[in-house]
């Protein structure tokens, strides 16, 4: 039986590919670092049909010795770590570079790029010792060089996950370590994420122009995990990228906005 571990999955969109992941006889890993969203994500997991087992860590992606023990502990019960996604992250405050601070800066780098560095260099040791496995990371605003004020920095970390897991892959098919690797291009999501800041839960506001692009471009997370698993578990390829909002798909949304409105931000789920 195969084994997913996905990072930042006690909610959202990780949470909502786990749980796919079970329902297709996996054994799922809930990493996150929050202890209360792990037990509630676990709870809810557990009412899931699934033949697969589940396990929980408490881990901080930013924390070598913390990814370390994850991996070495779920050794002890699995045979291989077959999938890993490098999904945690965090946004920022809406507010241009300059009126950031160096702790926002710091933290927001740490975890959304340094993070995803970390965790892919320590699984990629364990899965060339298996000699297979699959990493893939999630990119997000400014992977494809778009500019909007209050994202700078987010964008640049995600920017830099492109160029980086590009390099990965690069790297793996040279050195042929039978890893493959892979991106993860989602679009919007309607979460949390795009209200509040440094996963602590400061407060976004997002302005009206804003709420009307993503009414017309989100979708929940529920909808583009169901794409992304099945495309994730299908995939024998190296240096894949797997994108929901496609230029068609988003001009098509564009087009037939009028007459098919939608209202994510009053009927949140």
């Amino acid at each position: 039986m195969k084994t997913v571990v996905i990072t930042g999955s006690a909610r959202g969109f990780g949470y909502a590919m786990l749980e796919l992941f079970r329902k297709r006889d996996f054994n799922v890993v809930l990493c996150d670092i929050n202890e209360e969203s792990l037990k509630f994500a676990e709870s809810k997991l557990e009412i899931v049909k699934g033949d697969g087992r589940i396990f929980k860590y408490k881990v901080d992606i930013t924390k070598e010795d913390e990814v370390t023990y994850l991996i070495n502990d779920l050794l002890t019960h699995v045979e291989t770590i077959d999938i890993w996604i490098n999904n945690a992250g965090v946004n920022q405050p809406n507010k241009p570079i300059w009126e950031l601070d160096k702790n926002t800066i710091d933290r927001l780098i740490e975890i959304d790029l340094k993070g995803t560095i970390l965790c892919s260099k320590l699984i990629m040791n364990t899965m060339i010792k298996q000699d297979s496995g699959q990493i893939y990371n999630v990119e997000g605003h400014g992977s494809n060089d778009a500019t909007i004020t209050g994202l700078s920095l987010y964008g640049t970390s995600k920017r830099a996950i492109t160029y980086f897991t590009e390099a990965l892959a690069h790297e793996s098919k040279e050195k042929e370590t039978n890893v493959l690797i892979g991106k993860i291009t989602p679009g919007i999501m309607i979460t949390n994420f795009i209200e509040t800041s440094l996963g602590d839960g400061e407060k976004i506001e997002l302005d009206e122009k804003t709420k009307k692009v993503y009414n017309i471009l989100g979708d929940y997370p529920e909808t583009i995990a169901e794409y992304m698993v099945d495309k994730i578990i299908k995939n024998r390829k190296n240096n894949v990228k797997f994108a929901w909002l496609t230029n068609s798909r988003a001009a098509f949304r564009f087009m037939t906005c009028a007459f098919n409105k939608r209202d994510f931000f009053n009927n949140k789920k």
